[in-house]
């Protein structure tokens, strides 16, 4: 066993021996502090005022930094491991609620930033980047999935095939509702709103209300905004909502003239 692997042995035993010893310990005034003290020596990074309850599960803690201020609740799982230039950015203020799992895999970054709410049973997969930014909502059983698996060899089993990696980024103060799936190499713009059970696979302009599976823009909740980033595939949607929009308005407005007519014949055959 050479220097290096000893030290990594080293490095696990004792994250194990800190987490089994506090990682249980019932959530009042004292766990909370034993926790806080005793994780500062084994992450990369820990913050002050941290609240962290009973039955959170951390791996590969040398990968992983905690913000000020963070809130981590039961069963959350939260998997550094892989490899050494993984890292794992818990910012100030996040909350991850009940269930959270937050995978890493090898050579990934994966940024929640400060003022982030994580809900119940997210789960965030690495191994492509994952970027989420400030102030943003991520509802519960959301899945945001860093991959994708490669299956055109149909002779080899899919799992043996590989995946891609082109990242997630999650821009500033969006909200993406309950169950919402976002698929590798998706960019959600800053402010966006993503409707419930909505499958995102393919990049969504800043200030957008986006829903349905695949994910379209619907409306935006700044105009100037979607027609400076809208793409081909979202230029040839707005045509057909403006055409169907447009039908309607003569529609109604032959409907108006004919109503006017009325009107006026009826008037005009009053005695």
């Amino acid at each position: 066993m050479n220097a290096k692997q000893s030290a990594s042995k080293w490095v696990r035993l004792r994250e194990i021996l800190v987490t089994t010893s506090v990682g249980s310990i019932p959530t009042i005034a004292l766990g909370v502090k034993l926790r806080n003290i005793l994780y500062r020596t084994i992450f990369a990074g820990f913050g002050s005022s941290v609240y962290i309850q009973e039955g959170v599960e951390f791996l590969g803690t040398s990968c992983i930094e905690v913000g000020n201020g963070v809130h981590i609740f039961k069963n959350v799982r939260i998997d550094g491991r892989g490899h050494h230039n993984n890292r794992i950015v818990i910012g100030e203020r996040v909350a991850l609620e009940r269930g959270v799992e937050i995978g890493a895999l090898e050579n990934t970054s994966l940024h929640i930033d400060e003022g982030t709410f994580i809900g119940s049973y997210v789960c965030l997969a690495g191994p492509g980047d994952i970027k989420i930014g400030k102030h943003c909502i991520i509802a519960a059983h959301s899945g945001i999935f860093a991959n994708n698996h490669n299956f055109a060899d149909v002779m080899q089993p899919i799992r043996y095939q590989g995946v891609t990696r082109k990242g997630i980024i999650i821009e500033d103060d969006c909200w993406l509702g309950h169950a919402v799936t976002v698929l590798d190499g998706v960019t959600i713009g800053k402010g966006s709103v993503i409707g419930a059970g909505s499958v995102v696979t393919k990049n969504i302009p800043p200030f957008s209300v986006a829903v349905g599976v695949p994910a379209k823009v619907i409306r935006s909740r700044n105009s100037q905004e979607l027609v400076k980033y809208i793409d081909h595939d979202d230029e040839n949607d707005l045509h057909v909502l403006l055409s169907a929009a447009l039908d309607k308005v003569e529609k109604t407005a032959k409907l108006s003239q004919q109503i006017l007519q009325t009107i006026d014949y009826q008037r005009n055959c009053s005695p």
